[in-house]
């Protein structure tokens, strides 16, 4: 190195400017590496206070009062890949001094240039150094912060998915094993309705601290999502796990929550795992507890529910994961297809429209019927895109046979769908006159439950010109005010209620006075699952405007009205549901 570079470098590092440094709150400092000597400027014992001289005299021993990494300032200088070109390699670490166990952390940073020496090894470094303790604070606030839920100073999720991750690692190392809960706060959304979101936020705040109340020394929490928390238990049985969770639930339920709004009743329900028992992954872990707590929610809230493997469970998901496949692929490939079952007058069994039933063509050319697809790709999330498959299809034909008129199924969540309005006023805006021929039917329990929604999907419907047919109507027992209310045309009565007409005294008084109230409304009828001549005629008596099922023909892929009917393929019988 030029000596007039190192000379420069010396100037800067001596200690006359002590007194500027430790206004600055910094100390220079020579490090001669062959001697392993520490030389100081003067403001040393003011900056680094409490340090003791001996410590500051010599690099290792400075380096015994460094943490958390004894080394990290030989890794920067002394284990330096870099080159010095003869203007020195800068380098800076961070790190903290403590001199004794109950002693604070002074932070440092420490910022300078190494030299090498004529082997090309590190030779002197000069730095300076500067007490950082504000911003060294300031980054562990932040660092909490992300790694805290804010609302409850909990572990946020981030976090407490590595300690669960941690736990997996450690009980697998160490053949132990612990149980993750899922503590789910039950009906919050019913809190933060009556008592608003202010309310609901206390009532979680209040709910964490009565679980950290109960927990043991080294067990974690965390606030998994809005109203759940994550629990990992260390050296947990599951007949521990019974009794944490009882001490869990009842903490949580036996007393009132205090509010800004008064007292809030609140209850919560568990769902658990015991790990690595039955989960060797953080997938596993969370997937399964998450459903756990699902099962208890549905089948008795407020209490603990653990996961245990399900022979026939695992086989029906098997079963979905192909059937979601079969599905995927037929739509992909144009192998929905559609069946038309007629609807006939009562009195003189002449058509007056056909319902649309949702078929899949198998690759071996046999079809799958509606009750093998439409639960499931309803459960698996698929029947959006069938439901858009089956939109095109009937309008297509109607656009293509202009004298016919049929009806499509719809699900409950394509009411709301706004992809399928667009699709359905695009396409009537194409094909003008097939909105006025175009029936759509929507279950009763979806009018039940959603009756302001679907008013308006009725509503809007209507005014493109289609009519609405309420379908298995008497399963949910809707009133006929709500009919009313809907504006409904057609009500079609659950074939469960007509099939045995000719032989229940019970169910002729049910379908009977279900014609009579719809007639009172000015609401078509229809009689689904006929089976018989003389529930046909028990039907046409009592005013039924129209009957589908066994007795007038079953779905068939073939088109009645299509001029080549006699080339169409074979009926396909639709199965009684």
């Amino acid at each position: 190195m030029p000596a007039s570079a190192d000379n420069h470098t010396l100037r800067r590092a001596t200690p006359a400017g002590g007194d500027l440094l430790a206004t600055l709150g910094q100390a220079s400092l020579t490090w001669t590496i062959a001697n392993d000597t520490l030389q100081w400027s003067d403001n040393v014992a003011a900056v680094l206070t409490d340090i003791p001289q001996a410590a500051l005299s010599k690099a290792t021993e400075f380096s015994k009062l460094i943490e958390p990494r004894r080394g990290i300032r030989n890794d920067a200088v002394l284990n330096s890949t870099a080159v010095d070109t003869g203007n020195g390699v800068p380098y800076q670490v961070e790190y903290g001094l403590r001199v004794g166990i109950s002693a604070p952390v002074l932070w440092i940073d420490e910022c300078g240039r190494w030299f090498a020496g004529p082997d090309g090894k590190p030779s002197r470094a000069h730095a300076v150094i500067r007490i950082n303790n504000e911003r060294h604070a300031r980054d562990e606030q932040l660092l909490k912060l992300s790694q805290d839920d804010p609302l409850t100073g909990e572990f946020n999720r981030t976090r407490l998915t590595a300690a669960l991750a941690e736990a997996i690692e450690e009980a697998g190392r160490f053949r132990t094993s612990f149980a993750f809960m899922l503590v789910g706060i039950d009906h919050l959304a019913a809190i933060n309705d009556a008592f608003g979101y202010e309310v609901a936020d206390e009532v979680i705040r209040e709910v964490a601290k009565r679980i950290r109340a109960r927990l043991r020394g080294g067990d974690v929490l965390g606030r998994f999502s809005g109203n759940k928390f994550g629990l990992i238990l260390k050296n947990c049985s599951v007949d521990d796990m019974n009794i944490a969770a009882e001490r869990f639930l009842s903490g949580i339920r036996d007393e009132v929550v205090p509010t800004r709004s008064g007292p809030v009743a609140v209850t919560a329900s568990i769902g658990a795992i015991n790990a690595l028992r039955h989960a060797r992954t953080l997938e596993e872990a969370m997937s399964r507890t998450q459903e756990a707590l699902d099962l208890t929610k549905a089948r008795r809230r407020g209490s603990l529910m653990v996961w245990q493997p399900n022979v026939e469970r695992d086989a029906q998901r098997r079963v979905n994961i192909r059937v979601t496949d079969e599905i995927v692929t037929a739509l992909n490939e144009r192998r929905i297809v559609m069946a038309y079952e007629p609807v006939v007058t009562a009195d003189m069994r002449e058509p007056a429209f056909h319902e649309c039933l949702v078929r899949m063509r198998q690759e071996d050319g046999e079809y799958s019927l509606s009750p093998d697809i439409v639960p499931v790709a309803e459960k698996l999330g698929l029947i959006r895109l069938v439901d858009h498959r089956v939109l095109e299809l009937v309008v297509a034909e109607l656009a293509a046979a202009p004298d016919v008129q049929l009806s499509l199924n719809i699900s409950p969540g394509t009411t709301m769908d706004p992809d399928w309005w667009t699709s359905i006023e695009s396409l009537m805006q194409t094909h003008p006159g097939a909105a006025e021929r175009l029936i759509v039917e929507i279950t009763e329990t979806v009018a039940i439950q959603n009756l302001d929604d679907v008013r308006g999907f009725v509503t809007r419907l209507k005014k493109l010109g289609s009519r609405i047919a309420i379908d298995d109507f008497g399963a949910g027992y809707t009133s006929f005010r709500n009919l009313r209310k809907l504006g409904v045309d057609i009500v079609k009565i659950d074939g469960a209620f007509v099939q045995n007409i000719a032989r229940s005294a019970d169910d002729r008084a049910f379908v009977q006075t279900l014609i009579d109230l719809a007639h009172r409304l000015g609401i078509k009828t229809v009689a689904e699952w006929v089976q018989d001549e003389e529930s046909a005629q028990l039907l046409r008596g009592w005013g039924c405007d129209y009957i589908q099922g066994r007795l007038t023909g079953l779905a068939s892929l073939t088109k009645p009205w299509a001029s080549d009917a006699m080339m169409q393929q074979p009926e396909v019988a639709r199965a009684s549901s």
